[in-house]
């Protein structure tokens, strides 16, 4: 497991990768060539895997993301230090906090 802030990054084995995920419409590349895992609200900063590879994000408001590396990559923050990761499946999950009455993703 791997976590960078509010990102948390789970190895999948691929055959536990759900079949939709093939078929599934890929998360666009950011005006910089990276696939964001989450974007900062306040300051900007963006959480973000560059190199090859497709995300995906599952279906509901809270869906979790399923990242592919066919050649491994990094994800990158301006305020953490850079992880690097193997080639592989990836489940992102992003920390969720409690409000009274709602449940929302954290925001830096």
């Amino acid at each position: 497991m791997y976590r960078q802030g509010d990102v948390l990054i789970v190895p999948v084995a691929e055959e536990a990768v759900p079949a939709h995920i093939e078929q599934a419409r890929s998360q666009s590349r950011d005006g910089l060539g990276r696939l964001v895992l989450a974007l900062g609200e306040v300051t900007g900063h963006a959480h973000a895997v560059m190199g090859p590879g497709r995300l995906v994000l599952e279906p509901g408001p809270f869906g979790p993301m399923v990242l592919h590396l066919p050649e491994g990559g990094r994800v990158v923050h301006e305020e953490h230090a850079a992880i690097t990761l193997p080639k592989g499946w990836y489940r992102v999950v992003r920390q969720r906090e409690y409000l009274p009455g709602a449940v929302r993703i954290v925001a830096d």
